[in-house]
Parts: C-alpha cells; structure tokens; sequence
C-alpha cells in the first residue's frame, strides 16, 4: 500500500471516529433549526449593514455602534441555543482530533518517531511578542 493509499485510510478512519460522527449529527440538528438559522441570517445581515456602513465615506457612528449593540445580541443569543451549543462542542473535539492527527504527521515528516510524537497543547497568553505561531 502506497503512501495516498494510506491517506485514504485514514479519512476513512476519521469519517468513523465517533467526534466526527458526533459532529454531523450536531451540523444537521443546527442546519434543522429554524430559528437557529434565522438568528444566524439575522447575524449576517447585521454584519453586513456594519461593513456597509463602514465604507461609508460620511459614515454615522451612532449607527455603527447601535448595529455592533443588534450583531453582540444576536451572538449572544445564536450561543445560548442548545444547538449551537452542541455543535461548538462537537467540533471543539473534533479539531483536537485533526489537531494531534497532524501533529503526528507533520512531526514525522520532520525527523519525529512516529510512535511517541503527539500534539502538545499549550496556552495561548495572548503576547504575540515571542509567540511561534498558532496552534
């Protein structure tokens, strides 16, 4: 089996990982939702009346900030709804899955045993001053 060959076998693999099944389901509950999709409309809409208004050449700033006040309420709303929530989740475990997925991969092409290198999750302290780049 040849190296692409084994490429597949691991999507297929991460296609039958339970956080990857976990978060299809959470995308679908979400995309069946309709208020959680009208929010997310609404969101987007808002987003952009704030871009409109930005490129505005006599734009009001009494307007923006009332808009930026709407696009705060919207998100707060769209992230208490149990969907959403579900979803942030899910994929939360899903990326740290793909996350040490290609950790392992990318170390081993560097040199890295294959059987000891994993993902090392560090914390961000938000100086990007002496920071090596993102996770």
């Amino acid at each position: 089996m040849d190296i692409i060959e084994q490429a597949r076998e691991i999507g297929k693999a991460i296609q039958q990982d339970e956080r990857y099944l976990k978060m299809q389901i959470a995308v679908q509950a979400a995309d069946e939702d309709k208020d959680l999709q009208n929010l997310i409309g609404q969101y987007n809409l808002k987003r952009m009346s704030i871009q409109n208004e930005m490129q505005n050449a006599d734009r009001n700033e009494e307007k923006l900030n009332a808009f930026q006040q709407e696009l705060n309420g919207l998100y707060e709303t769209i992230m208490k709804n149990p969907r959403m929530a579900a979803y942030n989740e899910a994929k939360h475990e899903f990326d740290h899955l793909m996350q040490r997925v290609d950790a392992i991969i990318n170390q081993s092409a560097n040199g890295s045993d294959p059987e000891t290198t994993d993902y090392e999750e560090s914390s961000c302290g938000g100086d990007c001053c002496s920071c090596g780049g993102c996770h």
